[in-house]
């Protein structure tokens, strides 16, 4: 908590929440981040604020619950799959199985319908045949998600995973990450257009481009529009007006 005050008192205006693993913050000391982030929730500052990456199974209800509720944290979840098919999962040694990480999604669509949510993925894991590549393509098709950040599995020394003796080629497992990299980019523009003609709160950041400036809604989505100075580091409401590249909407303050 002191990390976050000295950030915010530094002139902060929007804190994301990172570490090794955030949902077991605290548990060495009988704390966990449940009770971190409504510390937060209290600072009164303006400061926005967005949770990193979590693993489903540390991703309680009752945190859903509260960003759901809440006037600083983001309706923003990243959230780590690696693969849509448990026989990998269990190769992996994920603590968690397709119908959990399908739960938490339901979960945070009923309660924040506009959220979003990006999802991490591995391709070609040792065991990963063509089939269960499309186990996990189809799962993560059959999920109302908005991105994907695609990695493609490469052999670390000393792991367990080295003992499965199947092994997916290089370059089918490069066919495998571009075949879900094609997808997320086909899931991002159906979430950016829901949200076309709407209105949300933008945090605009300084960098200029060209003459124009770029900044992100409370879900995450990218806008750009004219620089205006004045705008710099300020919050304003926004109306998405259309598409204005492959990576963001247009935006005009309203």
């Amino acid at each position: 908590m002191l990390e976050v005050q000295r950030a915010i008192d530094g002139g902060a205006h929007e804190i994301v929440l990172t570490g090794v693993n955030i949902g077991d913050f605290g548990t060495a000391h009988g704390e966990n981040l449940l009770q971190l982030i409504q510390a937060i929730e209290d600072n009164p500052s303006e400061t926005r604020f967005r949770i990193s990456s979590i693993e489903p199974n540390l991703l309680t209800n009752e945190i859903i619950e509260f960003v759901a509720r809440s006037k600083r944290f983001m309706p923003h979840f990243h959230i780590p799959l690696q693969s849509g098919s448990d026989e990998v999962l269990r190769a992996m040694r994920r603590r968690y199985r397709t119908d959990l990480y399908r739960d938490r999604i339901t979960t945070i669509r009923t309660l924040m319908p506009h959220a979003c949510i990006g999802v991490d993925v591995i391709t070609g894991f040792r065991n990963e045949t063509e089939e269960l590549f499309l186990e996990t393509k189809d799962f993560l098709m059959s999920l109302p998600i908005s991105y994907l950040h695609v990695f493609t599995y490469s052999e670390r020394d000393d792991t367990t995973a080295l003992r499965i003796q199947e092994r997916v080629p290089v370059e089918e497992r490069h066919r495998r990450t571009q075949v879900l990299r094609m997808l997320s980019e086909k899931m991002k523009r159906g979430f950016y257009d829901q949200f076309v003609g709407s209105a949300r709160p933008v945090l605009w950041e300084q960098a200029e481009d060209e003459g124009l400036m770029h900044g992100f809604t409370d879900n995450y989505i990218k806008v750009t529009m004219p620089y205006d100075g004045q705008l710099v580091n300020r919050t304003s409401q926004t109306k998405l007006t259309g598409r204005f590249d492959d990576e963001s909407l247009r935006g005009e303050t309203v």
